[in-house]
């Protein structure tokens, strides 16, 4: 890969750069520490940083702060950029005129600008980025995980409880190393020690684990504390620092306890599973088993243990305990590989810490190119422009049920395409830097995708997979960029256009296909389930009437537009708009849209669904009222152990704070809640509830009849078994599932 392009990755050449840091108050100013691979060691120099703001002219003239400015080109009204000596002044002078202002710097129409990261700040102005001249496999990460036993009585472990201790400590590493730290070897403060050590000898550049920011590392942070272990992790010695932060991805926002490690980088590949799955829509599960499961990195012998059951198991098996731990760590590692190599790429061309690059929003980091590239032209930056609404996509269902023989094809990049072909750009980006950036990552997908076709070598061919997957990313962000209210070079008008072209487009080739005899089936913004004309679906000659009928649609779309034919399915079940299951050739099923996966239902009911459209997709409805037979005589027969039944909830607030929510009538009743308060036992934000319900009628209130999980007993079964048969009711009949073969006869 070029990385010689200034536009895309810096106009700084330096290679091997791990991290960069500022060192607050060296020779009278803030420095940058820079740590850079040479071989097989990570050496540092410190370099000088003058933070900045970008203002209008005016702004700052009677800033109490000493600044330097300069003048920049252009009709910007962001026309200077003052610099400070260090950050403390840049940041006084930012609040300064917040307050002289009236605006945030988020405002449209704020007279200033000033990034809020002093190493986002640093690699703009000095044109640097991570990881240049390395290979993904460079970067040395270590992942972690833990468990934890938790005090008798309760249904999770908290790291606030002084008897729910840490029991094991996994590492690993890309060298294939892992070591566990075992509870039965050393005490919880030898074992926070030793942690300690080996992250200093091995000296990772990055910190990894799954669900690592709202468990592992706040649970390590939280008992080194507790047992006066210092917990110097930085290349500096330092301990960590940590915040509350949030993050979205997609139409999801997570949150999350930050924690930032001088000298190294911390990433939870619970994000990254996050982000692949908003893209894929594939997944099931966003746990550690199901994604490893879901990506084929599972041990054939690995141990599964609940969740429950692991002090139980530390106390009468530690041994077992140990392997299972073992094997979370690999399977962590595994993940990684496989995930991290988008981020790695993005690394060598966003100035951003790789640690922040994981968690950023694709708008936002098309901003910092832009903005980085403005800096380097010494231009005027534009006011963002006023949000308002307008209309999307064209997204529609024109048939239900289930369709079989559907094939999918996909507008290759759509937006980004009409962006480029129709010259279609914000209108304040006076020096054109957004359809070259554009352009760029265009042409630099397409090689990437003709050097993985090429490759013959199956490594090979992943590491170029990863990088058109990731210019696919940033180019598919940039039509989202136009219509961010807090894009700098946003463009709502331009959005508009682009929505607007798009549905036009889409309808013609809705219309090809009905003239051609396909049907449709549905349309998402720029993909489309259909049946190809029966001649292409024939035993005989079927092959080549599909293959003139999908080069034939491919003509008739407009020079610059390109369709790829990317799906081919035994059967589609299609319930509602974006939410569908499809039956591959191969057997496997993937199931899309919270309708059909919802994660809010008890365990029983995700699995009443996914049986039942496998039966429906393999076209066995015949067979759908023994499904629903078995699944009613296994909660009348009370044949199932309770936690298939059960709920489990994280308390995301205090129940003090809950109570005095009810009691000014600021919110409902929840059944978690309401088991914590009356619980004997000090239950925290953070915590988890599982519950199951109680009683003997078909409709109660869940927080009037739940009962904890812990306190179930096998010998004397008291789960409400009617108004689970109810929720098992409203659950066919949602889907149409009939009780008997006369109703699915008169269904059907």
């Amino acid at each position: 890969m070029d990385t010689q392009n200034a536009i895309l990755f810096g106009f700084d050449p330096e290679e091997g750069i791990v991290a960069v840091e500022r060192v607050p108050g060296l020779q009278g100013g803030d420095a940058m520490r820079v740590f850079v691979r040479e071989g097989k060691q990570t050496t540092s120099r410190d370099e000088p940083f003058e933070p900045f703001i970008f203002a209008a002219g005016s702004a700052l003239q009677a800033c109490p702060v000493p600044y330097e400015q300069a003048a920049l080109d252009g009709d910007g009204p962001l026309n200077t950029l003052a610099t400070f000596s260090d950050w403390k002044s840049c940041t006084k002078a930012s609040s300064w005129l917040s307050k002289e202002t009236g605006y945030s710097q988020s405002q449209p129409g704020a007279p200033f600008l000033c990034p809020s990261d002093p190493v986002q700040q640093y690699l703009m102005r000095s044109g640097k980025t991570h990881f240049l001249g390395m290979q993904d496999e460079d970067v040395l990460r270590m992942q972690v995980d833990i468990e934890c036993i938790t005090t008798p009585g309760y249904d999770f472990c908290n790291s606030k409880r002084p008897g729910d201790e840490i029991v094991a400590i996994a590492l690993s590493d890309l060298t294939g190393w892992v070591e566990v730290l075992k509870g039965t070897e050393m005490d919880e403060a030898a074992m926070l020690r030793r942690f300690v050590e080996i992250v200093q000898e091995r000296d990772p550049d990055v910190i990894e684990g799954h669900n690592i920011f709202n468990f592992d590392l706040p649970y390590i942070a939280a008992r080194a504390a507790y047992r006066e272990v210092p917990l110097t992790l930085g290349r500096d010695g330092s301990e960590p620092d940590a915040r509350p932060s949030r993050m979205s991805i997609g139409e999801r926002t997570l949150s999350y306890t930050r924690f930032n490690i001088f000298g190294r980088h911390v990433v939870d590949t619970l994000f990254l599973v996050h982000g692949y799955d908003v893209t894929h829509r594939s997944l099931s599960g966003f746990g550690l088993k199901d994604v490893a499961v879901h990506f084929g990195v599972a041990a054939p012998n690995r141990t599964y243990v609940e969740g429950s059951k692991i002090s139980a198991l530390y106390h009468e098996d530690p041994d077992a305990l140990m392997r299972y731990v073992h094997d979370d760590v690999v399977e962590t590692r595994e993940i990684s590989k496989l995930l991290s190599q988008s981020s790695f790429v993005q690394a060598q061309a966003l100035p951003y810490s790789y640690q922040n690059i994981c968690v950023r929003g694709t708008a936002t980091k098309v901003d910092a190119l832009m903005i980085r590239e403005y800096l380097r032209q010494g231009h005027a930056l534009p006011h963002p422009d006023t949000p308002r609404q307008f209309a999307g996509g064209y997204t529609d269902v024109f048939r239900t049920g289930v369709i079989e023989n559907v094939h999918h094809c996909d507008v290759r990049s759509l937006y980004p395409s009409l962006m480029l072909t129709r010259e279609l750009a914000p209108k304040s980006d006076s020096c054109g830097v957004f359809l070259s950036l554009l352009r760029t990552l265009r042409d630099f997908r397409l090689e990437s995708k003709a050097k993985m076709l090429a490759a013959k070598d199956a490594r090979e061919r992943a590491g170029y997979d990863a990088l058109q997957t990731t210019f696919k990313i940033l180019i598919n962000s940039f039509y989202g960029y136009l219509g961010f209210g807090q894009a700098r070079f946003s463009d709502f008008d331009a959005a508009e256009n682009v929505t607007a072209d798009g549905r036009e487009l889409l309808q013609q080739m809705i219309d090809w296909l009905n003239a051609h005899d396909a049907e449709p089936i549905e349309i998402d913004t720029d993909g489309i389930y259909f049946v190809p004309p029966a001649d292409c679906l024939a035993e005989k000659g079927g092959a080549k009437q599909l293959k003139a009928f999908r080069n034939e649609f491919a003509a008739s779309l407009p020079e610059g537009i390109d369709v790829e034919f990317d799906g081919d399915y035994r059967s589609m079940y299609s319930y509602k708009m974006k939410n569908y299951a499809l039956l591959a050739h191969d057997g496997e099923v993937t199931i899309k849209g919270a309708a059909l996966k919802s994660r809010g239902i008890e365990p029983f009911q995700r699995e009443f669904v996914k049986q039942m459209l496998r039966l429906r997709l393999e076209g066995r409805e015949r067979e759908l009222p023994t499904l629903r037979n078995a699944f009613e005589r296994g909660l009348k027969q009370r044949e199932w152990p309770v936690e298939k039944l059960a709920k489990r909830e994280m308390l995301q607030e205090s129940p003090k704070a809950y109570a005095a929510k009810i009691g000014r009538g600021a919110r409902s009743r929840s059944a978690a809640y309401e088991l914590a308060l009356k619980a004997d036992r000090d239950y925290r934000a953070g915590d988890y509830v599982a519950y199951y319900i109680t009683g003997e009628k078909k409709s109660v209130a869940a927080h009037a009849a739940a009962k904890l999980l812990s306190e179930w007993d096998p010998t004397q079964r008291d789960e409400n078994v009617v108004y689970y048969l109810a929720k098992l009711a409203a659950l066919c009949k949602k889907f149409g599932v009939p009780d008997t073969m006369e109703q699915q006869g008169e269904l059907f």
